[in-house]
């Protein structure tokens, strides 16, 4: 978990030692404390250690492979955000590593913008978890999570409690790619016998009370072919 009285320190497993190390100076010069290991069996170890708040893991290294780690660390129930970094073209690489529990991936190349972008987004769920945030402002929508209100211009906006809990799932993964599956286990439990088309009716729900175009949504973004990713910021994609 991160604290604000010290740095946020990023775990950077990387084979290749130029974009490893260039990897290390990027995050430095945002500020964050950085370690680095250059195998899956280092990255492993150092991963389940702790002391981390985000891990930048590769998928292709030598000995264990970043699909390995992250299955390895989610089973000691280790909650921290990992970024799987994944080759060009690999879908089925991204589609595997959030199904197993990874919070979002980069793709190889990326730009020092992307991957600064996605690293804070992770830090920032983990932030507003910290703070246990419990209203916020999404567009002109106010929301009380501890009242289980929603309020436009003062008046009260009729919502569920299943809307509430995947708007609140949704805010506290703020900036990251969700898929169906994901989704739907996290608010409606392993055991729920509906389909991802649940989460996609109540998706539309969720855009019908908070956006303003709810046909152009600017908060609850889909992501074609992977699921759906929450800006509060209302910047879009």
């Amino acid at each position: 978990m991160s604290h604000p009285h010290r740095q946020e320190h990023v775990l950077v497993v990387e084979d290749d030692p130029t974009l490893r190390m260039s990897l290390r100076a990027t995050l430095r010069s945002a500020g964050y404390k950085v370690s680095v290991a250059a195998t899956g069996t280092e990255g492993l170890d150092e991963a389940l250690a702790g002391g981390h708040d985000l891990i930048l893991l590769d998928v292709m290294l030598p000995g264990l492979n970043g699909f390995e780690i992250l299955a390895r660390v989610r089973d000691r129930n280790v909650e921290l955000p990992i970024l799987m970094v994944t080759a060009k073209g690999e879908e089925e690489d991204k589609v595997r590593g959030l199904g197993l529990g990874a919070d979002d991936y980069v793709v190889k190349p990326f730009g020092v913008a992307e991957l600064l972008a996605r690293v804070d987004a992770a830090l920032r769920r983990t932030r507003l978890q910290d703070k246990k945030v419990e209203q916020i402002t999404i567009g002109d929508v106010e929301v009380d999570f501890a009242s289980h209100t929603l309020r436009r211009d003062g008046a009260a906006l009729e919502v569920t409690a299943h809307e509430m809990k995947l708007l609140r799932y949704l805010v506290d993964r703020d900036g990251l790619l969700l898929t169906r599956q994901q989704i739907l286990d996290a608010v409606w439990g392993a055991d729920y016998y509906g389909t991802e088309r649940t989460v996609d009716n109540f998706m539309g729900r969720l855009r019908a009370k908070l956006e303003h175009d709810p046909k152009q949504p600017r908060h609850i973004l889909t992501v074609r072919g992977a699921g759906y990713r929450f800006d509060r910021s209302g910047h879009g994609e």
